[in-house]
């Protein structure tokens, strides 16, 4: 699988679930349960290595205000999120996260954020056809978030750092 089809799955079941994330979730295993397992593990090894590329520092910053805070298992599931939203606010993000102010201009915190479920599409498709589990996936996975901390509860800090998401989203 190459990194177009796999946006091509990303952007197809969101469009069919109308961006709603588990319905997002529930088509995608059943798009990959149509492929083959190769392809199934090829797709999970591309979504991984964009979940672990989008664990910085300054990334959960901005889904810290985005989220009105954010622990660790809430940045997991708004990592899945921001892949579902495909590939230019995706990669939107990672190049500057105070863009998401203006990539997410809908954004709602009660109903976006968290796309869990999207994060296991690939173990149960690849479950389904074969009756196994995933392999091991051969992805690194880091022990902390690339980049500098700083403190997400200092607010002159988080101004300066996203001033389009502080100016939406700041107390």
């Amino acid at each position: 699988m190459y990194e177009t089809d796999f946006w091509q799955l990303i952007d197809e079941t969101r469009d069919a679930a109308d961006g709603d994330p588990d319905d997002q979730a529930e088509a995608l295993v059943e798009r990959l349960a149509q492929l083959t397992p190769d392809d199934v593990i090829d797709f999970a090894r591309l979504f991984e290595a964009r979940f672990q590329r989008a664990y910085r520092t300054d990334l959960w910053g901005a889904a810290y205000l985005l989220l009105d805070g954010a622990s660790e298992d809430a940045f997991d599931f708004f990592r899945c999120w921001l892949i579902a939203q495909g590939r230019e606010i995706f990669e939107g993000a990672l190049h500057d996260p105070d863009e998401l102010a203006e990539l997410l201009p809908d954004f709602d915190e009660e109903e976006d954020g968290d796309a869990e479920d999207l994060g296991y599409a690939a173990d149960e498709a690849h479950e389904q056809l074969t009756g196994l589990p995933l392999p091991d996936l051969g992805v690194e996975q880091p022990r902390r978030p690339e980049g500098e901390p700083f403190d997400f509860e200092d607010a002159a800090v988080m101004a300066k750092r996203f001033p389009k998401l502080w100016a939406r989203y700041g107390d």
